[in-house]
């Protein structure tokens, strides 16, 4: 695989046979953007993509929305869906780049070094020309899956209350500026609106474009708008853990890989009462 976070469809087009290779359509929609994930992976699908529901694969026993489950839960769901140790894993979603950079920070927090993010997504593949297939996705026989957890980057609420009190970390949040801001209600039932004290504001769509990432000198440019020392650590935040990954996967491309992933995000921070919450700009 490439050194690169990201593959290009002509790269997996030409290996999407090989026997290594394992494509997973890792599509997930928030309820607002109208679209049902698994109805439109039926509809058309990369040839032998294996469907990750994220909301399947994460702690379903949690109150909070795509919490990392237990290894050895997650060990077992991905030995059901055939994704061993030592597969090359390549991630797409149906955006472009939204939900892949999650999947992706998820099996590489598991242990799994070798996974790719499709540039540009299933929308890139199908403007290639490349063929899809539809149904319900062709079987795949278990395969042994060891799931090593790297509890380094993840982090919770504790870790952020001593990083905001510190400065030992930088709190970036992927949300939308009205809802970091405080503008804007929550769409989380009992979640407050408003931001933590001392984080930083980088919204996700701002350093994208057409479903890529923008370009280091516009990514570069967007960070330090934000307040944003690269050369200091940073935990990356959002709503429910999503969008925070694609901040992270842009810190990466420029050398710069956070120190962790705030899991519970704003689901877990506004809702809790005993955490401080302001409104207004960073």
């Amino acid at each position: 695989m490439t050194t690169s976070p990201f593959v290009t469809v002509d790269w997996l087009h030409q290996r999407l046979a090989a026997p290594d290779i394992v494509v997973l359509d890792a599509s997930w929609y928030l309820p607002a953007q109208g679209r049902d994930a698994e109805a439109e992976y039926r509809a058309a699908h990369i040839p032998g993509a294996i469907r990750f529901d994220l909301d399947a694969m994460s702690d379903t026993e949690s109150p909070l929305p795509h919490m990392l489950p237990r290894p050895e839960v997650f060990s077992s769901k991905m030995r059901a869906l055939g994704v061993g140790d030592g597969a090359q894993v390549v991630v797409y979603d149906g955006m472009g780049l939204f939900s892949a950079p999650r999947v992706r920070w998820m099996l590489r927090t598991f242990g799994m070094r070798e996974v790719k993010i499709l540039e540009g997504g299933l929308p890139a593949w199908v403007a290639a020309g490349y063929p899809t297939e539809d149904g319900e996705g062709r079987p795949r026989d278990r395969r042994h899956f060891t799931a090593r957890l790297d509890n380094g980057a993840v982090a919770d609420a504790g870790d952020i209350a001593r990083a905001l009190a510190n400065g030992s970390a930088q709190v970036v949040d992927a949300r939308s500026g009205p809802r970091f801001r405080g503008e804007e209600a929550e769409p989380r039932p009992g979640v407050r609106p408003g931001h933590m004290p001392g984080a930083r504001n980088l919204h996700y769509a701002a350093i994208q474009a057409n479903g890529r990432l923008r370009d280091e000198a516009s990514l570069r440019a967007a960070i330090a708008e934000a307040g944003v020392d690269l050369d200091r650590p940073v935990i990356t935040t959002c709503g429910s853990g999503v969008t925070a990954a694609i901040v992270a996967l842009a810190l990466e491309t420029l050398g710069k890989e956070p120190r962790a992933l705030y899991d519970g995000s704003w689901s877990e921070w506004g809702a809790d009462p005993a955490r401080p919450v302001e409104s207004g700009p960073a």
